[in-house]
């Protein structure tokens, strides 16, 4: 998996792209849930659950049926005011959908583990990406502040901070020209 670093790195770019008034301490609380809760599947590892399980890690939680209940259900926290039926709320169900599936995105971008279930629950197979330069983070915090953490966060700099800054720059810049 990429660090929480990565997922949060990319989630900030996206929600930065979203229209200032949506801006709020909710929106930011849940633009970040949505990018670090399919990694709640670890805890599935602590009771046994076999990681190529389609609940084992990067298994149902990782996928886009998952990314897309999320959304709407984050959507309609964070709106609780808004119908279901209203533009507003279907932009912000497929904002947090999008902040929940980048997740999986990015973990099909590491160099490790058995890839992503994209499809689950309808197809179990685990998929990478050909291209794979992201380190993969380890699982556990002990082994994070070790030398293999450090590369990770070196690798996650060039592969996901040098784009989001990019971004970041890119979409200010569009919103002063444009």
């Amino acid at each position: 998996m990429a660090s929480a670093f990565g997922h949060i790195a990319v989630a900030y770019a996206m929600g930065k792209t979203m229209k200032s008034v949506w801006g709020t301490t909710r929106f930011w609380i849940f633009t970040v849930v949505c990018c670090l809760v399919p990694d709640v599947d670890v805890v599935g590892l602590l009771m046994g659950i076999p990681y190529e399980h389609v609940w084992g890690h990067r298994g149902m939680t990782h996928s886009i049926m998952f990314a897309v209940l999320l959304g709407t259900v984050a959507a309609k926290i964070t709106l609780s005011h808004i119908s279901v039926w209203t533009k507003p709320y279907a932009v912000l169900a497929v904002y947090f959908g999008l902040v929940t599936m980048s997740h999986g995105l990015l973990d099909a971008l590491t160099d490790g583990g058995l890839g992503t279930a994209f499809f689950a629950p309808f197809d179990d197979t685990r998929y990478f990406f050909p291209w794979r330069p992201i380190r993969v983070s380890p699982i556990g915090a002990a082994e994070f502040f070790s030398s293999w953490g450090l590369g990770v966060l070196i690798s996650e700099l060039i592969w996901i901070g040098l784009p989001v800054t990019v971004w970041l720059l890119g979409h200010r810049i569009f919103r002063r020209v444009g």
